[in-house]
């Protein structure tokens, strides 16, 4: 069976062996002379297979899948042009096993049981085993994915899927449960280096009929963001531009002209990735909101992982915005969320939200600064034993160790609120969070010098006896900005990008 969504690549080993020498890999269509330059330069056999070394080091799981020399099922999981269907390749192309290819965005169950069932009758006649590569596997609904179950189980077939988004979300957990996960990473500026250099010399690449400028090079690097694919198509839309102008050398002009995208001078390993981040949580916390989104455009078009900008947002949520709109959290989570599940181009639009709320958000520190205070007290050695009224009683023997007694169940007051003591002795009647008058805040700021009068046993006013201290803070009020409401001073700590000293901190 035959169609544009399934092709059965593999053959006997002579058979391979004879569509490799033509230029196919294991029964893969022959790469054609004006193939494309990424199709041209894929990897002949896993050692030049280049970034991945945590898959690659002897009898890992992705040497004895390519070598056939145990039939497990593997998911490969990893951003474009990380190498899965490079992967595919030399599977195909390493072993006598029968090799069927089909990609989830055209295929159906009929296409998936006609695959079973032809290797079920190859397994029971003694026919070689089949592998099963499945392209973008998080494409195919639930019901398409039942239908791998029983032969993944029995390993009437040996599945091989590839995705770009999260399995834990895209692929069902029995299907998940049945197969190994190989994460792939993106590759590094050094591999995607070192593999540009390789096409321009490589007789499968542009043979050494161009050269290559040191600052094209480096531009078609951060292009690529670790993309390998997307620096190869780059590199050879140059190539192209250099020959019809009748040059012997690609330059960094016509790099740029022939991708249609200007240099961004970024280093994502160096002194500019942190200036650049350091610039857009500033921006952001100085409610300047359209030099957030310059500098989040600098780090996605620099190729920046979407994830790290998505982990900035998440901290700068409650570390700048905090209990002045405690919605900033949720809106950072779910863009992080969003970074995950869709990806890259799409997911700018998901960080462009997130940003354009927190830089018009009010703002407070009060979270950063309590958190700090008590961390603080506890590494001084501040803190003794758990009051018993608050301690584990609900196993036997614990009522007659004390624990629980006296205990105040909040709920039986109609405020809500008891008097009654929480913290260690030696810290009766400390104060850590200290709230701000910005933003949803406001309302908790009122309440809170009432709330910890009654904890604490102090007596209460009259007029505040009867309050609703127990309730919830007011709705929030808008995201707008009070400008002359923000804070004169930062604390250090918190004024550089990872809340550490050096601006270089946490990721």
């Amino acid at each position: 069976m035959e169609s544009d969504a399934l092709f059965t690549l593999g053959e006997p080993a002579a058979a391979s062996s004879a569509l490799a020498g033509s230029g196919g890999v294991g029964g893969f269509t022959a790469v054609a002379p004006d193939a494309p330059l990424p199709v041209r330069m894929r990897p002949a056999d896993l050692d030049e297979l280049v970034g991945q070394e945590h898959l690659l080091t002897p009898g890992a799981p992705l040497r004895q899948l390519v070598a056939g020399s145990a039939p497990m099922s593997v998911i490969l999981w990893g951003p474009p042009g990380s190498g899965k269907t490079t992967i595919a390749h030399l599977v195909a192309g390493a072993t006598d096993r029968r090799f069927v290819a089909m990609s989830a965005l055209s295929a159906g169950v009929k296409d998936v049981r006609a695959v079973i069932d032809t290797a079920r009758r190859q397994r029971r006649s003694g026919g070689p085993p089949t592998v099963l590569f499945i392209d973008e596997v998080h494409r195919f609904s639930k019901t398409q994915q039942d239908s791998l179950l029983a032969a993944v189980e029995d390993r009437t077939v040996t599945l091989l899927a590839a995705t770009t988004e999260n399995p834990y979300f895209s692929v069902i957990s029995p299907l998940l449960s049945r197969c190994v996960l190989l994460t792939l990473q993106p590759l590094d500026d050094a591999a995607v280096r070192g593999l540009l250099r390789r096409a321009m010399t490589d007789e499968r690449g542009l043979a050494g009929a161009l050269t290559l400028t040191p600052e094209a090079e480096d531009h078609l690097v951060r292009l690529a963001g670790g993309d390998v694919r997307k620096a190869l198509t780059a590199l050879e839309a140059a190539a192209g531009s250099a020959t019809a102008l009748g040059s012997g050398r690609i330059d960094l002009a016509t790099a740029e002209r022939a991708v249609d995208t200007a240099a961004v001078r970024y280093d994502r390993a160096g002194d500019a990735h942190y200036d650049v981040t350091s610039a857009f949580i500033k921006s952001m916390r100085g409610s300047d909101v359209d030099a957030a989104l310059h500098w989040l455009a600098r780090m996605l078009v620099a190729g920046e992982d979407a994830r790290f900008i998505a982990r900035r947002l998440v901290i700068f949520a409650s570390e700048d915005v905090g209990m002045a709109d405690p919605a900033a959290l949720g809106v950072a989570t779910a863009a992080a969320h969003a970074v995950e599940y869709v990806g890259l181009p799409e997911a700018q639009l998901n960080l462009a939200q997130a940003v354009i709320h927190l830089a018009t958000a009010p703002k407070s520190n009060s979270a950063t600064t309590a958190i700090g205070a008590a961390i603080a007290d506890v590494r001084a050695g501040r803190g003794g034993p758990v009051p018993r009224g608050l301690r584990d009683a609900h196993y036997a023997g614990a009522r007659g160790l004390g624990h629980g007694i006296g205990y105040r169940y909040p709920h039986d007051d109609q405020r809500g609120v008891v008097g009654q003591q929480y913290v260690p002795d030696d810290l009766v009647g400390t104060d850590y969070y200290r709230p701000s008058q910005h933003g949803a805040e406001r309302s908790v700021a009122t309440r809170l010098p009432l709330l910890r009068r009654i904890v604490r046993g102090l007596p209460v006013p009259a007029r505040a006896e009867a309050s609703p201290v127990g309730g919830r803070a007011e709705a929030p009020a808008p995201s707008g900005v009070d400008r002359s409401r923000q804070p004169a001073t930062e604390a250090g700590a918190a004024d550089e990008v990872g809340g550490s000293a050096d601006g270089k901190g946490q990721q």
